[in-house]
């Protein structure tokens, strides 16, 4: 057994290793109690591993003596439902000042966004956005809160059916219709796998012609022509995205993406718990929370299953994560060799450890969805979006997906960002919140050090939450970040 509740109440790790004789670095784990070799460990009731040689009390417990394997501690599907249902709080309604749409769907920002369908355009886009970022034209239409380039390395040499093809096309289409882009452009070569038309033909219809611009470098006449016609567009269309006001609007339609990165061995029991504490709070508003990171929910998916609003949709969960076995097999690499060497500096040390940790970020709630990467987000609750753990690509999909804002765990430090949602970031200990204050957004290390209930740091991160989907601009956001975070997932082979 490990005992991590002397932590919590605010002690000192450092001084508890010393007083046992053992060097122990904050956020790590000691053990309370002997363990024999070959007997689970377990921490705060869940099994992370076994322990590969005896254990003595008070010993640093960590990857020297503690290893990943699966335990047997799997729950039915739906076993826990009525106790989800009830985990629902009752909300008053509430507003934020949001861009309604004419589709019905909110937006937390008002941005023109230049879409690349390929690799080759990518050039083209930066060079216009930088154009229009340093001419100062912004400044004179304040509803607009920026302009994005989202270029990427794939949309020629693939395969025009199968998974990555389906994941990009979701992806550049769930972009330009986002309701926090007041305006796209797409933006191709001419000569591409991935043709305008052929988006427009698939997901488009009467009611877009009017909404997106298209063009192709081949047609325009060359880079210079397009770099020159993209900017005189966007001076076009300026004025009209500006038209769009901020109103009052119900909670009920954000869509909050989860995200974890860097985790560290406070992640599982301070900024991430606080993060479901809210994720309850906004499903009860009626609202959206969407978890993601597939391979690292991998050895707690139980804890979801039997959250599963049916046999359907717990099924789902496990053949995407079937899917994520076969996977990594193929390319030589096995789902348990999470965590990284900082989450292991960090304390976590099983990917148990830390997909505990983060499932946590999807509070207690039913979950009563699971999608396909950059899938379109419908429906209330919780739901799962089947991603990879590398934060860019995971995002990019949630976003594409639909989802308006972005709340961000991390303990060992992020340099996150994204557009045209925007990026909260919550920092796990009060080290972190210290050393990297201009990149935090809330600091969770209080439920530690300060005795901060779990529920008071949720409904503060609410109130958060709410100001940014308002408008409060994020660190990241005042950085610059975005650009470079737009990652669209590459599966299959380039050709």
């Amino acid at each position: 057994m490990i005992a991590t509740a002397s932590f919590a109440q605010g002690a000192d790790p450092l001084a508890i290793g010393r007083s046992l004789g053992v060097a122990i670095g904050a956020g790590h784990k000691i053990a309370s109690t002997d363990i024999a070799k070959g007997s689970e460990v377990i921490k705060f009731g869940a099994s992370i591993g076994f322990a590969s040689q005896h254990i003595e009390a008070g010993s640093h417990v960590h990857s020297h003596n503690c290893v990943f394997a699966l335990h047997s501690n799997n729950m039915p599907i739906g076993s826990a439902l009525n106790e989800a249902s009830t985990a629902i709080p009752e909300m008053k309604p509430r507003q934020f000042q949001g861009f309604e749409r004419a589709d019905g769907s909110v937006g937390t920002r008002n941005m023109i966004a230049l879409i690349a369908t390929v690799n080759c355009s990518a050039t083209v886009i930066r060079r216009a956005v930088s154009i229009v970022e340093a001419s100062g034209l912004l400044d004179q239409y304040p509803n607009v809160d920026g302009i994005m380039a989202c270029t990427h390395m794939s949309g020629c040499g693939m395969s025009t059916k199968g998974a990555g093809w389906d994941n990009l096309q979701r992806v550049l289409w769930g972009y330009a219709t986002h309701p926090n882009v007041g305006a796209a452009v797409f933006v191709g070569l001419g000569c591409e796998v991935m043709q305008i038309a052929r988006l427009r033909q698939i997901y488009g219809g009467a009611e877009t012609e009017e909404r997106f611009f298209g063009l192709t470098i081949q047609d325009i006449g060359g880079t210079a022509k397009t770099i020159e016609r993209l900017v005189a567009y966007i001076k076009e269309i300026l004025p009209q995205v500006n038209k769009h006001e901020r109103s009052s609007c119900d909670v009920s339609k954000l869509k909050v993406a989860l995200q974890c990165g860097g985790s560290d061995g406070y992640s599982g029991i301070t900024a991430n718990p606080a993060l479901g504490r809210a994720s309850d709070m906004l499903v009860g508003f009626g609202g959206t929370v969407v978890l993601s990171e597939t391979p690292e929910i991998y050895g707690a998916e139980q804890l979801l299953l039997a959250r599963a609003s049916s046999k359907a949709v717990g099924e789902r969960l496990l053949e995407k994560l079937a899917w994520w076995r076969g996977y990594a097999e193929q390319n030589n690499a096995s789902l348990d060799n999470n965590p990284s060497p900082g989450n292991k500096a960090g304390g976590l040390t099983t990917i148990l450890e830390k997909s505990l940790g983060a499932v946590a970020k999807s509070g207690a709630t039913p979950l009563m969805a699971v999608l396909d990467y950059a899938e379109k987000i419908d429906g209330p609750g919780l739901v799962f979006m089947d991603t990879p753990g590398f934060d860019p690509v995971s995002a990019t999909g949630q976003i594409a997906g639909g989802a308006q804002l972005v709340v961000f765990t991390t303990g060992r430090g992020s340099a996150f960002g994204s557009k045209p949602a925007p990026t909260i970031k919550l920092a796990t200990n009060d080290r972190l919140w210290r050393h990297m204050q201009d990149d935090m957004d809330l600091n969770c290390g209080d439920i530690v050090s300060q005795g901060v209930t779990i529920e008071d740091k949720g409904e503060e991160l609410l109130e958060l939450i709410i100001e940014v989907a308002s408008g409060a601009r994020t660190k990241s956001e005042s950085l610059g970040f975005g650009d470079y975070e737009f990652v669209p997932w590459q599966v299959g082979a380039v050709m």
